[in-house]
């Protein structure tokens, strides 16, 4: 576990049409996360370095591509309805493929990509619940079907054998915290979740959709 003076890099898989919301639940949060790990960070990684159009038409930068991405001590893949073409991506799942699981985790239907890679084989999983607007099903559901050696459970989080899956939407928040907790201890996550006000939503998400750990066996 690292002291809370300790640098730590966390790098934001992203991609067209991944959901804004999704970078203010890694990147925004990793952010606000430096008034108490002040050498935390958080960098943007895409296919290519350079503008990434998100879904409603936000447009952010990418630091670095995939060939340039540095060693980080946590990935984290974002979702958003452009998971569907990434889990078709040569370059997304070569550069998943080429990272140890542990090293991996995924908001909302960022696990759609893991699940492709087959990262999520033999493991627990889960992603967003509810199918919303045209969406015939609920991507938990459809997380069957892109792997189909995983399986699927309704959580806030969940980590099997070191990689993580977070639920839906503003489930990000709980993911990285949750991260950021592992990397650092609980003190630290719960320091930074009360500088971002989220305490007593993260209990609260813990209580109601629960928090699963699937562990090595000794």
């Amino acid at each position: 576990m690292k002291a809370l003076t300790d640098p730590a890099l966390f790098g934001i898989v992203i991609y067209e049409g991944v959901e804004p919301i999704d970078i203010g639940g890694t990147v925004g949060v990793i952010s606000m996360a430096r008034r108490v790990l002040p050498n935390v960070r958080a960098i943007t990684i895409a296919e290519q370095a350079g503008p990434v159009l998100l879904a409603g038409g936000l447009t952010v930068v990418a630091d670095v591509g995939f060939a340039d991405a540095p060693a980080c001590d946590q990935l984290i893949v974002t979702g958003g309805p452009g998971w569907r073409t990434q889990v078709e991506s040569p370059a997304m799942l070569g550069f998943l493929k080429a990272r140890a699981a542990a090293e991996v985790a995924s908001v909302c239907t960022g696990a759609m990509i893991l699940g492709a890679a087959g990262l999520l084989d033999n493991r627990l999983a889960t992603t967003r619940r509810h199918a919303v607007g045209a969406e015939a099903a609920a991507p938990l559901a459809e997380l069957q079907r892109l792997a189909p050696a995983s399986r699927q459970v309704a959580a806030a989080i969940v980590e099997d054998h070191g990689l993580v899956t977070g639920g839906g939407v503003s489930l990000a928040i709980d993911a990285t915290l949750y991260l950021l907790g592992r990397i650092y201890g609980a003190e630290a996550r719960q320091a930074v979740a009360a500088v971002i006000e989220y305490d007593r939503a993260y209990q609260a998400n813990e209580t109601a959709l629960g928090h699963l750990r699937v562990v090595a066996a000794p």
